[in-house]
């Protein structure tokens, strides 16, 4: 498995642009994040130094959420939200632009909290990301979110990501598989991968309950890499947990 660090959920005692940096010094050439600045539309001087960042720390950048609105006061995302959706709009080009500075492939688009939300505004916008994200050769990935941590979120299983794909109906939109959500969820995802992991474009983990490391929780982390690997997965795993202190990417060694 090639795994890559989430900076968005760990390493957050640093700042930001120290982040990529010490994600290197881990051991990791490979990082993701949710959209890295405060608006949409962010100024130059701020795009830069973040490309600097990742340059000078010699890591990838594998994914990047769009604009998702306000993440530490609930929001997530503005994919569906009339109220957000120009907001959405305007960050497309912005993240498709800066995906495209550092060869980034995966665009992840947050559907966004009910219940002021538009089945059809969520995939009229995810085919406008899509048809822009087709330029660089990126693919906008769409997630389900599980509704014990976010009860207002409309698409919480994998058969509501699928069925959401399906209708927008692009060749570059695909499914985000993090394990964590969908377990959360109930879902069987070891069947999950036996049986759909062709359709994934992504894969985020964490363990369930707790959203810690694996091995924190009751999740089969060993069998599930095994079952990836089988399924023919070749993307990135990404680290989506939750920890602090010392002995984060312990699980890793033997």
């Amino acid at each position: 498995m090639r795994f890559d660090v989430n900076l968005s959920i760990l390493f957050t005692d640093l700042p930001l642009l120290e982040r990529p940096a010490a994600a290197a010094k881990a051991g990791f050439d490979a990082v993701e994040l949710w959209w890295p600045f405060d608006t949409p539309e962010p100024d130059e001087a701020e795009l830069r130094a973040f490309v600097t960042a990742l340059r000078d720390a010699g890591v990838a950048l594998v994914g990047l959420n769009f604009y998702a609105g306000d993440m530490a006061a609930g929001d997530r995302g503005l994919l569906a939200r009339p109220d957000g959706s120009a907001r959405f709009q305007a960050n497309i080009d912005v993240a498709v632009a800066l995906a495209g500075v550092l060869g980034c492939t995966v665009l992840n688009a947050l559907y966004g909290n009910g219940p002021e939300v538009d089945r059809d505004l969520a995939v009229a916008n995810l085919r406008r990301a899509a048809d822009a994200a087709a330029g660089i050769g990126a693919t906008v990935v769409v997630e389900a979110v599980n509704s014990h941590d976010n009860p207002h979120y409309p698409i919480t299983s994998s058969g509501a990501a699928f069925a959401l794909i399906d209708e927008v109906d692009r060749a570059n939109v695909g499914f985000l598989a993090d394990l964590y959500h969908l377990h959360r969820m109930g879902e069987d995802v070891l069947a999950l991968i036996d049986t759909h992991a062709g359709r994934f474009a992504h894969v985020q983990i964490a363990d369930d309950p707790g959203r810690g490391r694996p091995g924190s929780g009751r999740m089969p982390y060993q069998e599930i890499f095994s079952r990836l690997a089988a399924a023919g997965y070749r993307g990135h795993v990404g680290l989506e947990y939750r920890h602090e202190g010392p002995g984060a990417f312990a699980w890793r060694r033997p």
